[in-house]
């Protein structure tokens, strides 16, 4: 009886020994990877969240509850009211890249109106709408960073199916509520619609950057465009380009598009060029789109109908964007 007491007091030790010392690991390794972190209560209560994940790779979404991280002093917290459709969400939710973790609840376009915010925060209010785009986290100190390029930290933490630095899961915006670093959260003006401004944040972004980085956003210029879909429209709306860009995500011909070009045209391809934006450039196209009055044309939908709105997606049904609207269709579970 005493050995057995002995072996169960000894185990519960080692295991209690493990969980403590997994966390320390967790820690350390969240403040070396964000110095921010160091001054922060590390084992704070999570937030109780619910939204739709898909649980295998059949990609089929339903509803689900989960937590989120908890927040910290430089965390907002906002309702989420739309959050838009990518084509990405469908490769993620049926593991086509080979690196979903089950359950994920996908989504980058997320956008709302903020209901806390921590002690710290200095960017944000309650009651101002903003967004979430891709990414939740990076390092903030490396040269990408520095240069206003966290989207290009190696280790940058997506908005979904990642790990955060205290090693909880990160939930993407097919859910009623979202947290964020207030660095990465995006103000969004009050002239834009937040229906039609979510995808903004994902194609607004995806396109904005590389015709600005290649010189291609000059009026009185030439554009054609290859795929007239999601990014392809916001390119429309964007752009007075000479040159391509060229938006298609699967093998197709180049030397015709190449043989379409003026001397000194470029030819853009988007997919293998720029990845999305950094926090600033994000920031600066939000603006851009509200000054010249830009939004996605889209397809407002409730919640349940978003595996059908998957469905219609990969045939390339929908001019040019799925938006859910939560605010009126996520029911609590």
């Amino acid at each position: 009886m005493h050995i057995v007491s002995l072996s169960l007091s000894l185990s519960l030790s080692l295991s209690l020994s493990r969980y403590f010392i997994d966390h320390v690991f967790l820690f350390l390794e969240a403040c070396r990877a964000d110095p921010r972190r160091k001054t922060e209560k590390f084992l704070a209560k999570p937030v109780k969240a619910f939204g739709w994940a898909a649980r295998d790779s059949s990609g089929h979404l339903s509803p689900f509850k989960f937590s989120r991280r908890a927040t910290r002093e430089k965390d907002v917290t906002f309702k989420v009211l739309y959050y838009g459709i990518c084509h990405s969400d469908f490769h993620n939710v049926q593991n086509e890249r080979r690196i979903t973790s089950y359950p994920v609840v996908p989504g980058h376009e997320i956008v709302g109106v903020i209901t806390k915010v921590g002690t710290k925060v200095t960017k944000f209010t309650i009651g101002d709408k903003v967004g979430v785009e891709c990414m939740v986290g990076s390092c903030c100190s490396c040269a990408n960073c520095k240069d206003n390029l966290e989207n290009y930290f190696p280790k940058m933490i997506l908005s979904y199916g990642a790990k955060y630095y205290n090693g909880t899961t990160t939930y993407g915006g097919y859910s009623n509520i979202m947290i964020s670093d207030e660095h990465f959260v995006i103000k969004i003006p009050d002239n834009l619609p937040l229906d039609g401004d979510g995808p903004l944040l994902c194609v607004g972004i995806t396109v904005y950057s590389p015709l600005k980085y290649h010189g291609l956003n000059k009026a009185g210029m030439h554009l054609g465009i290859v795929g007239l879909g999601g990014l392809g429209h916001m390119v429309v709306k964007i752009a007075k380009v000479d040159g391509i860009i060229d938006t298609v995500f699967v093998v197709h011909a180049l030397l015709l598009l190449i043989g379409l070009l003026k001397t000194n045209g470029k030819l853009v391809m988007k997919h293998w060029g720029s990845a999305i934006g950094g926090i600033k450039e994000t920031q600066e196209k939000m603006d851009f789109a509200a000054k010249h009055n830009i939004v996605t044309d889209i397809e407002v939908i409730p919640v349940d109908y978003v595996n059908i709105a998957m469905e219609r997606l990969l045939k390339a049904n929908v001019k040019y964007r799925f938006v859910i609207n939560i605010a009126n269709s996520l029911k609590p579970i």
